[in-house]
């Protein structure tokens, strides 16, 4: 492995091949630790199903230390006593130390999970600063309320109430391979923000930059415990984490079906959880948007990441009279887009995570094509050794297909007709998912009738996956419970606590 690392000819940073070639340690407890079994897991490039790297494969034994660990830095110690402002400037500072590493990390990215550098550079590294942050600035806000209250049976004394929030507690945190390091930032800025300790598992696929950030929490200054990572299997260590009796609460990114597993076992705690499921989102373009614009945008939607987001946008729903111009457009931009390694600067679509990722994706195509749809462009996977399928558009679709009702998480989308807004509500609508959507219109008057028919925890007008750390993130429906980001994920990671007072 280290002579695949060597031999590399992308332009990686020597930051880069010297993180990737050196042995591969947990995080517990402020210390480096191999797997309590000596286990571990082999790490491959989606660009040419090359194994480069291995790290531990850690278990239910180890996600025991972890979480105890946690526990001792939230039941005492400085974390404990730690006050708001100081955990602000220690997310301030691990925010600096993120962006100071920023092109290491996306190298990280790109050579784990596939996706071009450039998107990780400049979308992936640069929101999880971002979204550090933000967080960072609601270390000092987190608070209660003040209330009179009127005790009905006790009316000779004067009470006094209020609300105090406090940290929930042991955090687990289980992540997906689509977007590593920004989903990790995710669950851990509002986590550390309000005062609770973590233990952070990440995708067996792309283990490799949950590390390289345990690194920098240990060089900001984060006490021993604050912050742990074990990498392992999801049916070992993720599950040992998901049913721990000492986790107070856990975060699961994922599909559904493992997000109902996750839930279950943390029920069995009556843990509190958050889930961010998957989705099958559609884009609704009314007659009057603009044909380029939705074709560009249609191309985002459903492209950015080679498919692999859960919001991605792999129904398009066109009017009729616009129909046929938006799948050119689509195509055309489909047909001309450069599909490589994460690591080539040039690439525009990379690789899938995995080769089940791959066969799945495929099977999703050849089911399309079995049941009657047809595909536009692509519908290939790509040449060479790695894990690649070429941008498709499948026109020809019944909304019953499996391409149409399942999520495939990669880069296909289904381009079908409608002829008014009840039609497109009512087949916008029709599926268990309800994650986001979007509008392509300038007719606000429409727009605004249409946003609250859609049943998603997002809608977006005239853009799609376009995020923001103030704007709350979630689904309804089979789409997740609890929201990510903004204002509202703080209720996440608190517990609300009444005091009455008798004066």
């Amino acid at each position: 492995m280290q002579d695949y690392v060597n031999t590399m000819k992308a332009p990686v940073t020597d930051a880069t091949r010297r993180f990737v070639s050196k042995p591969h340690r947990m995080l517990i407890g402020g210390a480096w630790e191999e797997a309590s079994d000596g286990g571990t897991l082999d790490v491959f490039d989606p660009a040419t199903g090359q194994a480069f790297a291995k790290v531990p494969a850690g278990g239910k034994a180890d996600i025991d230390r972890a979480v105890a660990a946690a526990r001792k830095a939230f039941d005492g110690g400085d974390w404990a006593l730690m006050r708001a402002v100081d955990r602000e400037r220690l997310l301030m500072k691990l925010a600096d130390l993120v962006e100071a590493n920023a092109q290491e990390l996306a190298e990280l990215e790109a050579l784990d999970n596939g996706k071009p550098v450039t998107v990780a550079r400049f979308a992936d590294v640069a929101l999880v600063v971002d979204s550090l942050r933000y967080m960072a600035g609601w270390a000092t806000k987190i608070g209660g309320e003040t209330m009179q209250p009127s005790v009905p049976i006790i009316r000779e004394r004067e009470f006094w109430g209020f609300t105090r929030r406090e940290p929930v507690g042991v955090v687990g945190a289980i992540i997906p391979w689509n977007f590593p390091l920004l989903m990790a930032a995710w669950k851990m800025g509002p986590a550390l923000a309000s005062g609770c300790t973590m233990v952070l598992k990440p995708a067996e696929e792309t283990p490799l930059s949950a590390l390289r950030l345990a690194e920098l929490v240990q060089e900001a200054g984060y006490p021993a415990g604050v912050f742990n990572v074990v990498t392992g299997l999801g049916h070992t260590a993720g599950a040992a984490l998901s049913s721990h009796p000492h986790i107070d609460k856990l975060a699961f990114t994922g599909s559904t079906e493992i997000g109902k597993l996750v839930g279950k076992a943390a029920l069995d705690n009556m843990t509190r959880i958050s889930l961010e499921l998957g989705g099958k989102s559609p884009m609704i373009v009314l007659e009057d948007a603009d044909v380029d614009a939705v074709a560009t945008g249609a191309a985002h939607g459903i492209f950015f990441n080679s498919g692999q987001v859960c919001t991605a946008g792999s129904r398009l729903f066109v009017h009729k009279k616009k129909f046929d111009q938006v799948v050119e457009g689509l195509s055309n931009i489909a047909a001309g887009m450069k599909v490589g390694a994460g690591l080539d600067p040039d690439t525009q679509l990379g690789p899938l995570v995995s080769a089940v990722q791959q066969e799945r994706v495929m099977g999703y195509i050849r089911s399309g094509f079995d049941e009657g749809a047809r595909a536009a462009v692509g519908g290939e996977a790509g040449a060479g050794g790695g894990y690649f399928v070429k941008p498709t558009v499948l026109v020809d679709a019944r909304d019953d297909m499996r391409v149409v009702r399942e999520e495939i998480f990669g880069p296909v989308v289904v381009a079908m007709p409608y002829d008014d807004l009840d039609e497109v509500a009512r087949r916008a609508n029709d599926t268990p998912y309800g994650l986001a959507a979007s509008i392509w219109s300038n007719d606000l008057t429409r727009v605004h009738r249409l946003i609250p028919r859609i049943k998603a925890g997002t809608v977006w007008v005239n853009c799609h996956t376009v995020l923001d750390n103030s704007m709350p993130f979630g689904g309804f429906k089979q789409s997740g419970i609890g929201r990510e980001m903004g204002r509202a994920v703080f209720d996440q990671y608190t517990e609300l606590k009444s005091v009455l007072m008798a004066l």
